[in-house]
């Protein structure tokens, strides 16, 4: 378990984010300063993050845990934007590729890549049309800033 449990846990600790996000409304990216926390829980057999703005309200959490039955089981929660996502993880050598479903049945495909020890990128595409076409919504490079 300790090689399925180390997909996300090389990711525990701090992280300063550069945050790029599409409004669709809008049709333009905002850009952004975040910091991302990710640590251990509930004995080591799940990872929770939090994501927190430059002013220090917190945006969001996660929580990721293994399922020895049906592998990563994952909760993303927003309340200030009224979001909830349950996606399934895979990981693909530097990449995990989340995909998933929001509450209002958005579809959405996350994806960590390029994951190194001091740094990782992040997207996340979303589909109103149950995935036949897919739009980039956000964009986040992380650079290791505790571990």
């Amino acid at each position: 378990m300790a090689s399925e449990l180390a997909m996300f846990g090389r990711l525990v600790g701090d992280w300063h984010v550069r945050n790029s996000l599409y409004s669709e409304a809008a049709g333009t990216w905002s850009e952004s300063e975040l910091l991302w926390t990710f640590d251990w829980i509930i004995a080591g057999r799940g990872i929770q993050d939090v994501l927190v703005d430059e002013t220090g309200t917190a945006l969001g959490t996660t929580v990721r845990t293994w399922d020895e039955r049906a592998g990563w089981r994952v909760v993303w929660f927003c309340p200030r934007a009224a979001e909830h996502v349950v996606l399934t993880a895979e990981g693909q050598g530097d990449q995990i590729e989340l995909t998933g479903v929001q509450a209002d049945g958005r579809r959405v495909r996350w994806m960590f890549s390029t994951i190194a020890t001091d740094a990782f990128t992040w997207d996340g595409w979303c589909s109103n049309d149950h995935g036949k076409t897919w739009w980039h919504e956000q964009h986040m490079k992380a650079q290791r800033l505790t571990r």
